[in-house]
């Protein structure tokens, strides 16, 4: 059903509904008569054409884009016209079917008969802009989304072509020092690209896919490092089925082997371990070295850049990102990551 039937069917079935409301009433104060169903079947028509030309005026008017302290007068002036046009409607009703009207207009009886309407109409505006307040809301977090969503895709496609170039740089640096390990290094590559391209269309995976592709890397890379570079896994059982961005994991611990092990002249250490607390996944990898801060516009800086605005954009504040010097020749990176989004 589109926008413009919706609102008709709101207008009709509401009015009735209110008519019939005012039925009962006068039927259980025994004031029902003929004439009763007659004024309240002109009276829906009435209520829905004031009503759509009260809606006519808003929408032209651009109201709906005002902000509280402008249109809270303009929607009790409106109000106050309607119950003035409902009055004279009701009067001219009761004239014309012959009925006593009470000596004709009176201040009180005008007063009178336009209090109940404008709570009427007052309540029908109210309706009228929380539809359109939450629809806009709705258009806005859907905007957000589809922007948030471009974003990730954005930044998740810069990763393949970076790791592709580091890895391939791992690899001609063995071809012509030791052939059989750079095709082993190929073939370690092509495990981790095939993952890649599987995982490249999901927003989110499990920590134990990025775990394998995390494992796949760490092989080619102690392929090119042999005895310089050391790998220990603490993880925990419970950590497999939380949920994280592909190749996050894979990227840190590749930064901390590119900027940590790989400037270290005896190689080094890396270690991944996960903590599962207060459903929260806590992953900490750490890795020799020492922590500098990158360069805010250079290449240093892209993993920890990527990995941050990707956390902001699909945890917000619930995700926690955190890297530095824990002991001299130690660098320790941690991510805090909650169960559900």
């Amino acid at each position: 059903m589109n926008k413009n039937r919706l609102y008709w069917l709101c207008q009709i079935v509401g009015w009735s509904s209110w008519s019939i409301f005012e039925i009962f009433l006068y039927s259980a104060a025994q004031q029902f008569d003929l004439y009763q169903i007659i004024g309240e079947l002109f009276q829906i028509f009435f209520n829905i054409v004031v009503t759509h030309l009260f809606r006519e005026i808003i929408v032209r008017g651009g109201w709906l884009n005002f902000r509280w302290v402008k249109l809270v007068p303009r929607i009790v002036l409106g109000v106050l016209i309607l119950s003035v046009a409902n009055y004279f409607f009701l009067l001219g009703f009761i004239i014309l079917i012959g009925e006593n009207a009470e000596g004709g207009f009176t201040v009180f009886g005008f007063i009178a008969g336009i209090i109940a309407p404008s709570f009427t109409y007052f309540l029908w505006s109210i309706v009228y802009f929380t539809f359109h307040y939450f629809e806009r809301y709705n258009k806005s977090l859907q905007y957000e989304a589809a922007i948030n969503e471009f974003e990730l895709n954005n930044l998740k496609s810069q990763l393949n072509p970076h790791f592709i170039f580091n890895a391939l740089n791992s690899i001609r640096a063995l071809v012509d020092e030791n052939p059989q390990k750079s095709k082993d290094a190929i073939t370690q590559l092509s495990n981790i690209l095939r993952s890649s391209l599987i995982l490249d269309k999901k927003r989110l995976i499990t920590f134990s896919d990025e775990l394998t592709t995390v494992k796949d890397y760490l092989d080619l890379e102690l392929v090119r490092y042999e005895e310089r570079l050391k790998v220990n896994y603490d993880i925990h059982p419970d950590s497999g089925d939380f949920n994280v961005p592909p190749m996050m994991v894979q990227t840190l611990v590749e930064n901390g082997i590119k900027h940590g092990i790989s400037k270290l002249k005896d190689g080094g250490e890396i270690s991944i371990k996960t903590i599962v607390l207060d459903h929260t996944l806590v992953i900490q990898i750490r890795n020799s070295g020492e922590y500098k801060a990158p360069k805010i516009n250079g290449r240093e800086g892209f993993g920890l850049n990527n990995t941050i605005k990707r956390l902001d954009l699909i945890y917000g504040e619930e995700a926690k990102f955190e890297i530095g010097n824990e002991a001299e020749n130690s660098v320790l990176t941690e991510i805090i990551i909650p169960e559900t989004i």
